[in-house]
């Protein structure tokens, strides 16, 4: 087989092939050029005569081996083709299968360039193909494709998560080394995901825990923002149908929040909340502010949410309906005066934690905000 893109990064490969065997070496497909597809992460293929691909030539594949990469490759519309490719170093032309894209499937971008993407994307695909290849045997390819965005949503979380600084002046030192991980399991996998493990972990008294059963709901990183106008002192609330309250027994279960949003994979928590607050309220925001980035329910939850105070303009006319379409989303805005969101928050009525930590940050410091607008 013959890759020109994601797969000739090693790691991936081995990643995929979970140690099936295989041999590598430089390879070129002469008559093909490979480009960046459009907004997208990854690579297309397509002939022209004046270019060459140039890639990896994988050899000595198994069934399982051919089995992981079809299951890998296999949800996203594309069909293997025999090619000639020419081994660095050898005059003969070897036959070699490629994994080419339908017809018209993406729109190609510039010239692709694996080191660029290793730089950007590496470690975040790593990830998404850890929990990828977790499902091969026992789910389709298909279905895969289409938990794919959630995928490397949970994938992007991690990654940030890794990256993470925050101080240890109080709390213990305690990291990844002070955790056993006897045993992991995935019993539910859909839009969101149910992670289980059995462990054992530090105790204060420096021994580790006997081993215990714990899972947590996996969801993926998200923004929180708060639109305030300091020159009307106004604030926008967005208001929709959510499942919690609702599978909770909540006779109400539509609810008042701030504006918020999963961080897809690739963007960063500011230009998230600067994308949802334009599907959700066609609002253009001028400076965040961020407030303390927290875990909101850490006993069960992976939910991690990036949440700012953003300063804009709030006219009478901000307020209407909004929400992505694809995503069935109804959503309808409120712009109402601060005070109002006050006796909503010490009524009950706006019963979301993270609108109400919004509220009594932004009472705190609301005067400094509309002295300088």
């Amino acid at each position: 087989m013959f890759f020109y893109g994601t797969l000739c990064h090693l790691p991936l490969l081995e990643l995929v092939l979970a140690g099936e065997h295989y041999c590598t070496r430089p390879a070129m497909l002469p008559g093909h050029r490979v480009s960046w597809v459009k907004d997208q992460p990854f690579p297309t293929i397509e002939p022209d005569p004046s270019a060459s691909a140039i890639g990896l030539l994988v050899e000595e594949l198994g069934d399982t081996a051919r089995a992981r990469l079809d299951f890998y490759e296999g949800g996203f519309d594309y069909a293997l083709k025999k090619v000639a490719v020419h081994p660095d170093g050898t005059a003969a032309p070897v036959t070699a299968q490629v994994y080419f894209p339908a017809p018209g499937l993406w729109t190609p971008g510039g010239p692709w360039s694996l080191d660029d993407w290793i730089a950007q994307w590496g470690e975040m695909t790593l990830e998404a193909a850890g929990e990828v290849m977790s499902y091969f045997g026992k789910i389709s390819a298909q279905v895969v494709a289409e938990r794919f965005p959630m995928i490397r949503t949970r994938a992007a979380s991690r990654v940030r998560a890794r990256a993470s600084t925050t101080p240890t002046t109080v709390r213990a030192d305690f990291g990844a080394g002070d955790i056993d991980v006897h045993a992991s399991a995935r019993p539910y996998a859909q839009f969101f995901t149910m992670e289980e493990q059995d462990l054992s972990f530090r105790r204060y008294s420096g021994e580790m825990s006997e081993v215990v059963n714990r899972a947590a709901f996996v969801g993926g990183d998200a923004v929180i923002v708060l639109p305030y106008d300091p020159i009307r002192d106004r604030v926008m609330l967005v208001e929709q149908f959510r499942m919690g309250p609702h599978i909770r027994g909540d006779p109400l279960p539509w609810t008042l929040e701030p504006i918020a949003g999963r961080i897809d994979a690739g963007e960063t928590p500011e230009s998230s909340a600067r994308r949802e607050a334009h599907e959700e309220a066609g609002l253009a925001l001028d400076r965040l502010i961020a407030l303390p980035h927290h875990y909101p329910s850490p006993g069960s939850n992976t939910e991690y949410f990036y949440t700012y105070i953003a300063l804009c303009d709030l006219p009478d006319t901000a307020a209407g309906i909004g929400g992505a379409a694809d995503e069935v989303e109804d959503i309808r805005s409120h712009v109402i005066p601060f005070a109002r969101l006050m006796e909503l928050v010490n009524s009950g009525e706006a019963a979301c934690g993270p609108l109400v930590l919004c509220a009594l940050w932004l009472a705190l410091n609301r005067d400094g905000f509309r002295a300088g607008s």
